[in-house]
């Protein structure tokens, strides 16, 4: 449970207590919010009141057949408030529109062979342009945009091919938030992309069941996030579960060995179907499952879940986690297949001493990057800051 604080001054605090009580337990009246939240009922009064004539909050039928007065639950009214999450990625950029249930309502997506900054720039303009028409008059009651990005859109150009190389490097003196930010009047926040979607999976998905997980994202590359203790946890740095940059194997002084990146992504698989003269994009699909493409597939999934059953056995004994939740833009059937052979190679490791996470397939999806970059404005101005004026901490 949070708790609200009834001395003045807390207006805001308050009424984010009152939003994530409704967010987290459902429609309820009144007298259950300020018994949840400990305020005094004139005060959840007021703020529910206030709300409700902000937009934010919307009435319920009444509910009869209880002693007392009929009550009247209230609800989070899913347009009281719009935000945008944009994923630049290295194959494409995608635009969402979630509204405040943290729902999806609109998307948008540019594909592209690799992120050419003045490409990329451009389709985020177009992209706005368009959710702008779109939502008409809620653009109004659109509050920001969340902006996810690898943190080193410059590196590893030679995995991506062509002259990706002499285009990539330019990012490394481009300040993308701030060119996004010059393309808008709405406030734009910026979060490392597998972190916004881990964000995604710690607010709407297993995040309501597991407090401490390690989050994997396959893309065109793997990439992660870490969750202690109901936090996500980025680091100085923003490298924290930053897995994709994890060695698999024993250096010595001849060689290096390969990061998971290079052997847990889907481009390696994108880069056997152009091989095969086949269309990379069937990684996206189901049918990529099909017998047809064994031959590609399967040779891909053994050297993938290899790499992250060692990932998951080192991350084990590194942080105690109750979960790896594994997700991705691949085909869901894919990732399904993944899982299942990460669960069964991770049976080859010595485990002793150490508790073994659960391997589960994450809840939100493909989407989970623009997903979670949208829910960046949304967390920011309507969610309880967990670090002030608490008398107790969620429980």
């Amino acid at each position: 449970m949070m708790r609200g604080s009834n001395h003045t001054g807390m207006r805001q605090f308050n009424e984010r207590i009152v939003l994530q009580a409704i967010r987290h337990h459902g429609a309820m009246p009144k007298a259950d919010l300020a018994r949840l939240t400990q305020l005094s009922t004139q005060t959840v009064s007021i703020i529910v009141n206030r709300l409700e004539g902000d937009g934010l909050l919307i009435k319920q039928a009444r509910v009869r057949g209880k002693i007392g007065q009929p009550s009247v639950p209230m609800a989070l009214n899913p347009d009281g408030a719009f935000s945008l999450g944009l994923q630049v990625g290295r194959r494409s950029l995608e635009v969402l529109v979630s509204d405040f249930l943290g729902q999806p309502r609109h998307r948008l997506q540019f594909n592209y062979p690799y992120p050419d900054p003045d490409v990329v720039l451009l389709k985020i303009k177009k992209g706005l342009e368009q959710m702008q028409a779109t939502l008409g008059e809620h653009w109004a009651r659109t509050v920001g945009i969340g902006l996810t990005a690898p943190l080193s859109l410059d590196k590893w150009a030679d995995m991506l091919g062509g002259d990706a190389g002499s285009v990539l490097v330019r990012w490394e003196h481009i300040d993308l938030l701030g060119a996004v930010q010059a393309l808008t009047d709405l406030p734009v926040q910026f979060a490392k992309d597998t972190t916004a979607a881990c964000m995604a999976e710690m607010l709407q998905g297993h995040g309501r069941s597991f407090d401490s997980f390690l989050y994997v994202f396959v893309g065109t590359f793997v990439g992660g996030g870490l969750v202690l203790a109901g936090h996500i946890v980025s680091g100085a740095r923003g490298n924290a579960g930053a897995i994709g940059s994890m060695p698999i194997g024993l250096g010595d002084a001849t060689s290096k060995p390969p990061q998971l990146l290079q052997l847990a992504s889907g481009w390696q698989l994108e880069q056997a179907l152009l091989a095969a003269g086949l269309d990379p994009q069937l990684v996206h699909n189901n049918s990529i499952m099909d017998a047809a493409y064994a031959p590609l597939t399967t040779p891909w999934l053994e050297q993938a879940s290899r790499a992250l059953a060692m990932t998951v056995a080192s991350s084990a004994a590194l942080v105690d986690l109750d979960a790896v939740v594994i997700d991705g833009s691949l085909g869901q059937a894919l990732i399904e297949a993944l899982i299942h052979a990460t669960r069964e190679h991770l049976q080859h490791y010595n485990l002793e001493g150490l508790y073994p996470p659960a391997v589960v397939a994450g809840q939100v999806g493909a989407h989970a990057r623009a997903l979670g970059g949208s829910l960046l404005p949304l967390h920011s101005q309507f969610f309880p800051v967990k670090e002030i004026f608490l008398k107790q901490d969620l429980v």
